[in-house]
């Protein structure tokens, strides 16, 4: 019986180009605590934020997926007909299917391989561990990586948990093949005997069958996550660092989901990072962005240079399902 041939050499790879996409219209908190009997300064306490954009009525997440994969591939100066993979991490493509990911190929003009990933808040990270996976062994050389969401579509303004916390946008990347190591090892994992705590309210096919039922918005139980994300999301960071042999004294960058300031804050302290590391902290003109939150802190802090390319930054991502995954890339 003929054995089948398989590819015997590992490669390495790094994340070589990185784009982000903020939509025009920008919502400040005065706009949005009406309906929620809240005030600007509450919502700074709560969460940190103090604006996010919003997309227009007719802008989709593939629309704002390809303003950020070009993007990324002038950075990482590619074409898209250099492309082997396509994948988009999105919970809010308001399609159960076709996914996104074939048309965002598409527009570039590309016909590689493409998929979505659902992960929520963790899907950048898991579809970077995709990505790198892809080049590693061989299946691809170049493969962008989409984090996007229009979250704004999917939240409940009448909700005071979660109303102020979201926004829209996209960030991308480009992972390929390296002579250098520039991806560690991805830690990750899941706990779905807690995913009440951060929810659709309702199915679709509940809503199919009773029309009276409110639009079925992501709703989140705020203090269980905040508890769960500081308290266990810190241990799993720990983990990336020792799985890429480095702590947190050789970090140039720590770039957390952009869920919370006070949790990034925790997060910080729990992992004891040095006092004048860079934090991203976007979340305060973007507000949560779910999977393209990574993505667009890190190209906003390249674009302003707080980090410089060649350092080594630390990612995680965390949410509903609930589900994370993290680990240490090289700056592009």
């Amino acid at each position: 019986m003929s054995a089948i041939s398989v590819p015997d050499v590992l490669h390495h790879a790094r994340i070589t180009g990185v784009g982000g996409y903020r939509p025009e219209q920008v919502v400040p908190n005065s706009e949005i605590i009406g309906p929620i009997d809240s005030s600007d300064a509450w919502i700074r306490e709560r969460s940190g934020i103090e604006s996010r954009h919003r997309a227009a009525p007719d802008e989709t997440v593939v629309d704002m997926s390809e303003h950020a994969a070009r993007a990324a591939l002038e950075h990482a100066g590619l074409t898209a007909d250099q492309l082997d993979g396509v994948l988009v991490a999105t919970v809010t493509h308001p399609y159960q299917t076709p996914g996104a990911a074939p048309e965002v190929a598409m527009r570039l003009g590309s016909t590689a391989a493409a998929f979505d990933i659902s992960a929520a808040c963790a899907g950048y990270c898991h579809a970077i561990s995709v990505a790198n996976d892809m080049v590693r062994v061989g299946t691809a050389e170049h493969v962008l990586v989409v984090g996007v969401e229009k979250m704004l579509d999917f939240t409940d303004p009448e909700d005071r948990g979660s109303a102020f916390i979201f926004g829209d946008g996209a960030g991308a990347v480009i992972v390929s093949r390296s002579t250098t190591p520039g991806i560690g090892p991805t830690v990750w994992g899941s706990d779905g005997g807690q995913q009440r705590l951060i929810t659709q309210r309702s199915s679709w096919i509940e809503l199919r069958e009773d029309r009276d039922l409110r639009w079925p918005a992501i709703v989140m139980e705020g203090p269980s996550v905040f508890r769960w994300a500081v308290w266990s999301m810190a241990k799993e960071a720990q983990r990336a660092l020792d799985a890429a042999g480095v702590t947190a004294d050789d970090l140039d960058a720590f770039i957390p989901h952009q869920a919370n300031v006070r949790i990034i804050d925790q997060m910080a302290k729990a992992l004891r990072l040095p006092a004048d590391l860079p934090v991203a902290r976007d979340i305060r003109t973007t507000a949560n962005t779910s999977a393209a939150s990574i993505p667009l802190a890190m190209d906003r802090m390249i674009r302003e240079g707080e980090v410089d390319s060649g350092g080594l930054a630390l990612q995680i991502g965390f949410g509903a399902g609930l589900v994370w995954a993290a680990q240490v890339v090289t700056i592009p």
